[in-house]
């Protein structure tokens, strides 16, 4: 395992660079989602208590199993959502041109319209995007998906969305291809096939390619295996990326009878299990992040980099979808994994401190800043 490399130098690359000449494509999901607080104790019409944590959380699920229970909750925000929407947000926001092909409405919904003036396309496929319950607790969220409408998402409904016109020519100047939330589009898996077939195995810039699966737990054993078979399909045209937090490397792991990752697990332990994932599914990449770290394992070496870890953060949700931002940035840039880790670490880092995503030369400050020791 080697170390990240310097965030000083990183910086000065960052702000050397022209996100601007940079192409990215994401899809495909596109979500409403209501950011809530569950309230543990109500002191006033102004003041409660929240509920901490998800451990907290859960104890009072299970108390009230045989006899119900009532308990309020606080809808802070309607946020435009869906990890394609907020990849591109983030993507974006640093000056890099964007095209977002995602599950937007029809008309896009207007949550989407601060996003859509961002990015260089925003092309919407779908009558309605997914709705997400968002419970957020100082240890991490619980999100609750609305998705029957996205089992329309198949490859004889998409086929001409995606295979002529404006998505193909986006991927044909794309550095890279970011495709998100397989889990809760029930046909994805063969609509990557579809698009492995008929858009990518014809495009000569061989781009990156980066899939972030989502948290897979509610799909069957066959349909992960299923999924997981079809990764090294992208390989022929690009290399591909698999970023997962730990819950979703663990989950690839039981699957496929290699050793899962302890709670506490250190770098080192993430380290050889994107290793060995890497090698069990044949792509070029792995990229776990936890909250304290993350690592990247690919053919060339491992590298790992403490994160910026913010113990109080003012928005959790969509953090781990900075994170790519920032790494698929690296990526767009030509800058090896070390350095790709530091982007994303840093753009989670900002986000969660600040609640929206960095411009450019906010995440060159803020890499100058970490490195110095100076945030918060």
């Amino acid at each position: 395992m080697q170390s990240a490399a310097d965030l000083k130098k990183i910086a000065s690359t960052l702000a050397a660079a022209n996100p601007a000449n940079c192409r990215v494509v994401t899809g495909f999901d596109g979500f409403i989602d209501e950011m809530i607080t569950l309230v543990g104790e109500r002191h006033s019409l102004d003041e409660f208590t929240a509920v901490p944590d998800i451990g907290s959380f859960g104890a009072l699920v299970g108390a009230a199993a045989g006899h119900s229970s009532l308990r309020e909750i606080v809808v802070n925000a309607v946020h435009p959502g869906g990890c394609a929407v907020n990849l591109a947000d983030g993507i974006a926001s640093l000056g890099v041109a964007v095209d977002c092909f995602a599950t937007l409405g029809e008309p896009v919904h207007p949550a989407f319209g601060e996003i859509a003036g961002k990015c260089r396309g925003f092309h919407s496929w779908g009558r309605e995007p997914g709705r997400t319950l968002a419970f957020e607790f100082n240890d991490g969220k619980l999100m609750f998906s609305a998705v029957k409408q996205l089992a329309n998402f198949t490859p004889q409904a998409v086929r001409g969305y995606l295979t002529n016109g404006t998505f193909a020519e986006a991927c044909a100047a794309a550095q890279v291809i970011a495709i998100t939330d397989w889990t809760l589009y029930p046909h994805m898996t063969a609509v990557w096939r579809m698009l492995q077939d008929e858009v990518f195995s014809g495009l000569s810039n061989r781009p990156h390619f980066f899939i972030d699966l989502v948290d897979p737990s509610s799909r069957s054993a066959a349909n992960i295996r299923e999924m997981a078979a079809t990764l090294r399909g992208f390989e022929a045209s690009g290399p591909l990326t698999l970023g997962l937090n730990g819950n979703e490397a663990n989950i690839l792991c039981r699957l496929h009878d290699l050793p899962a990752a302890p709670a506490d697990a250190d770098a080192q332990d993430a380290l050889q299990q994107a290793q060995a994932l890497r090698e069990l599914l044949g792509v070029s990449r792995v990229v776990v992040h936890r909250i304290a770290f993350a690592v990247s394992s690919s053919a060339d070496a491992g590298f790992a980099q403490p994160g910026p870890f913010c113990p109080h953060p003012k928005k959790s949700t969509g953090a781990g979808d900075r994170f790519n931002a920032g790494f698929c940035l690296g990526l767009a840039l030509g800058m090896d994994d070390a350095d790709s880790l530091a982007l994303g670490c840093a753009a989670a880092g900002f986000f969660v401190r600040h609640a929206r995503s960095a411009s450019h030369a906010e995440l060159a400050d803020f890499l100058t800043q970490w490195k110095a020791g100076t945030i918060d």
